[in-house]
């Protein structure tokens, strides 16, 4: 085990390069041709408790018109207030889950990750401070949950599976743990996590 159990996240971050898609795939998807993409920004929220490291992650209410029930980052687009994607992770964060942004420590970003809604989406990775309570939005956030990051660097974790969609299959990566069925995006971004602190 690490001595600082930060060590490998601070190494995958200082890695460039190697942004990824819904689409990894599934090389065969034709994307539409002029198609504008949205900046958004998400929180990888890590929160350190007896010695080990955890990832918050929210599951949406499943009464939202897009992506009901799914297991997300707390985040969204970037609106024209924000700064930049990590002032809007932090602003969705603190709506979302009642995370102050004065109690995150900003370690850095990992690459941007392209998503099947034409967005742009930048992870950016934070370590809370110190615990806090959580508030989910009501209407947004059905639930708030802690995943060991012990578990997500595991790449044996992670499996393939497919679904139909938009009368294709399309191939995506999955991580569930206990009751909860980590995929699409979210998976994808912890995969990319998983892969670099391995390296």
């Amino acid at each position: 085990m690490t001595a600082d159990p930060l060590a490998p996240v601070l190494k995958a971050l200082s890695q460039g390069g190697g942004a990824s898609s819904d689409f990894d795939l599934n090389p065969g998807t034709v994307l539409p041709e002029g198609r504008k993409l949205r900046p958004a920004g998400v929180l990888v929220p890590l929160i350190q408790r007896e010695g080990r490291i955890e990832v918050i992650l929210t599951k949406r209410s499943s009464q939202l018109k897009h992506h009901p029930g799914q297991v997300a980052f707390p985040g969204g687009k970037v609106d024209p207030d924000d700064a930049d994607a990590t002032a809007a992770a932090l602003r969705e964060a603190h709506e979302e889950i009642g995370l102050d942004p004065a109690n995150v420590e900003v370690l850095g970003e990992l690459p941007w990750h392209e998503t099947v809604t034409n967005f742009t989406m930048t992870p950016v990775v934070g370590l809370i401070r110190a615990e806090f309570t959580v508030r989910p939005e009501p209407g947004e956030v059905e639930e708030v949950f802690r995943v060991p990051l012990d578990h997500i660097a595991n790449p044996a974790n992670f499996s393939i599976q497919s679904r139909q969609w938009l009368g294709r299959e399309r191939r995506y990566f999955t991580a569930p743990f206990g009751p909860y069925y980590i995929w699409g995006a979210t998976a994808r971004i912890l995969r990319g996590l998983a892969e670099r602190m391995a390296e």
